[in-house]
């Protein structure tokens, strides 16, 4: 695991990110310490002593130049009250975006912030005037240079972006130039996206400390709903730097209660399993004193994003908080890393890759879509992936190699899978074609050498599956699976993503067919590896349907899976409830049992007998299970992790 590290110590962040109820944005003109005071208490007394504070860039900087110095003395007060209640912070600078409304310095005027040179020169000044006056504070932890400049700033060209974001960088290191530093844009970065606007999470992990994702999802599946934010840390962790979740809530408008604490609950578990080390929940408080006041007159729903009710009572997401910072604290998280992964999910190029790449913004969403439907089916599976960005190799660790429903990936990497399989991996392919009308054809190279098929499409049109259901028999025995055995999946889509790679085989033994007797799972064997192509977009499929989860595909990576000889030190064999872990530097290990489901759900391992509605279990495994042996064949590859070493403590 990856950690924030400042004064020789790696940092473990349980904090919200924070606006006084006497003000929200407008604080800084009308600050009652006394208040501050008390609210600050309230959540250091909860576990949270981090806070992500902005300064109010129209208020700050009232004129090109100077600063309000009673503004910047009161942010200097809200420092020395941190120290006082033991909490340290996160100063934020330009804002800029706020709830739901842009504020501009009145003097600002059309100006691009990005690259007019008057006003770059003005943000600079600025970051590094307060940077210079905090210095060496004992309440600074780190500094942020924006709040979510991607809605404030728009989309830009990459290389305006990532030029103001050093100079900003720059600006506050010229002040303070030990402190950690991040940009606070949401990791909203074409890597994690998949939409270019000019923000990319590579480039600006060359001048920052870590990486700060923004999770606020919109669903129609309950379990991707709560896996939402995981993926994302997942993604965002391409810069090899730490993942700080440095924003996620619910407002209680959009949420009852007792489903809030289920989704605070479910995502900073699942979050910690993805490998962040930090959390700012938003906000610390509601705000319904101030529904006359701008932005919450008419974003209503942001009265409500609190921690603690406006008469200061603590919500059932404090609570939540709470009891996960007790554990984490228990663990000594620096001092374990993840589970060893086994499992490679493959992260197309096209995903970030040059526009001139695609035609369309949807073949990324489609890539990305099915790929976080993946990573359910893998959790669900008690697989926990480790992501693999192509053009990267895939590491030797990797027992099963998953891509699927890809449309393209670039000609290298379909002959390394080759390789892979060569070399004795499992490697699976899943056809999928997206929604985009454009190219309607797999970007394919080598599937009769590596997959031992060769395809019957005819140009330019698809091969539609018609079934609502297809159910897939299995022609031989395949992982735990027996010939006759049948899964059953629901079609949907649109006109060229609802459709079947036809395929005749050449000398791939044909595992599966469906109802049709076409084709679904192949297998080609390559020494002791092995290529299986699925001939169905399965998780396009399940990406494309509301409230599916869990749907088969799980069971079909669960016998990959077995096939592939991963390693599994706890299985439930339930997909609502998965597994996963962490190993503490002293050799013990410890198990975390999420149910992923409304259900009551019985579990009867390791002390576990039954969990709740999307409870969490964690226990420590007995020494016996402790560096177990994979169940794999002789001529598999060796059980390391292909987890990046810089999360090995």
């Amino acid at each position: 695991m990856r950690f924030v590290r400042f004064a020789g110590a790696d940092q473990v962040w349980f904090g919200s990110n924070f606006w006084s109820r006497g003000g929200g944005p407008f604080m800084w003109h009308s600050y009652d310490e006394g208040l501050v005071r008390s609210e600050l208490a309230a959540m250091a007394a909860a576990g949270l002593d981090v806070t992500r504070s902005f300064l109010f860039w129209p208020h700050a900087m009232p004129e090109p130049g100077r600063l309000d110095e009673a503004v910047i003395g009161r942010y200097g007060r809200f420092l020395d009250l941190h120290v006082e209640l033991g909490m340290r912070t996160i100063p934020t600078f330009l804002v800029g975006h706020m709830s739901g409304e842009n504020w501009d310095p009145a003097w600002r005027g059309d100006r691009d912030l990005y690259t007019d040179t008057w006003l770059v020169a003005q943000q600079s000044s600025y970051l590094s005037q307060v940077a210079r006056r905090f210095v060496g504070h004992p309440a600074i932890v780190g500094w942020l240079v924006s709040n979510e400049m991607p809605i404030y700033g728009g989309p830009a060209r990459r290389t305006d972006v990532t030029a103001w974001a050093q100079l900003m960088v720059t600006a506050i290191r010229s002040g303070d130039s030990l402190a950690p530093v991040s940009i606070g844009d949401g990791a909203w970065g074409q890597e994690v996206t998949g939409r270019n606007n000019g923000f990319s999470v590579r480039d600006l992990a060359e001048i920052t400390d870590f990486v700060g994702p923004h999770v606020y999802p919109m669903g129609n599946d309950v379990v991707r709903q709560h896996l939402r934010a995981a993926f994302v840390c997942e993604l965002a962790s391409v810069a090899e730097l730490p993942v700080v979740l440095e924003e996620f809530g619910v407002t209680s408008d959009f949420a009852s209660d007792e489903h809030a604490a289920d989704y605070y609950r479910q995502i900073l578990h699942t979050t910690l399993l993805a490998g962040a080390t930090g959390w700012l929940a938003w906000n610390n408080t509601d705000f319904d004193n101030l529904p006359n006041q701008d932005p919450y007159r008419h974003h209503p729903f942001e009265l409500h994003f609190g921690l603690t009710r406006v008469d200061g009572s603590a919500k059932p997401q404090l609570h939540e908080i709470t009891a996960f910072r007790a554990l984490v604290d228990r663990l000594e998280l620096t001092e374990c890393s993840r589970w060893r992964s086994e499992v490679a999910l493959l992260v197309p190029a096209y995903v970030d890759g040059p526009e001139y790449w695609t035609f369309e913004e949807t073949e990324r969403t489609d890539l990305l879509a099915a790929l976080e439907q993946a990573y359910v089916a893998c959790r669900e599976a008690d697989l926990g992936p480790a992501f693999v960005r192509e053009p990267d190799p895939v590491p030797d660790g990797a027992r099963l190699v998953i891509v699927p429903s890809v449309k393209a990936l670039t000609a290298p990497i379909w002959l390394h899978l080759a390789d892979r399989a060569a070399a004795g991996h499992t490697v699976y392919v899943s056809y999928g074609l997206g929604d985009s009308p454009v190219q309607r054809g797999p970007w394919w190279t080598g599937l009769e050498p590596t997959f031992g098929v060769r395809h019957l499409l005819r140009y330019g049109m698809v091969e539609p599956v018609l079934d609502d259901i297809v159910e897939v028999r299995l022609l031989a025995d395949f992982g735990n699976a027996r010939a006759g055995d049948r899964l059953r999946f629901a079609a949907t889509g649109s006109a060229g993503g609802r459709s079947i790679l036809p395929v005749a085989p050449v000398d791939a033994e044909v595992i599966a067919v469906d109802q049709h007797d076409r084709p679904v799972l192949t297998r080609k064997r390559h020494g002791a590896g092995q290529a299986v192509l699925c001939t169905l977009p399965l998780e396009y499929f399940a990406a494309q349907t509301a409230r599916v989860n869990p749907e088969e595909t799980w069971r079909l990576y669960d016998l990959l899976a077995d096939e592939a000889g991963v390693a599994r030190p706890v299985r439930t064999g339930d997909p609502r409830v998965f597994v996963d872990g962490l190993i503490h530097r002293d050799g013990r290990e410890f198990a975390w049992f999420v149910n992923a489901s409304a259900e009551s759900v019985a579990v009867g391992a390791h002390g576990v007998d039954r969990l709740s509605p999307y409870d969490v279990a964690v226990v420590e495994l007995p020494a016996s299970l402790i560096h177990h042996p994979a169940a794999a064949r002789s001529d598999a590859p060796p059980p390391t992790s292909i987890r990046s070493e810089g999360e090995t403590p």
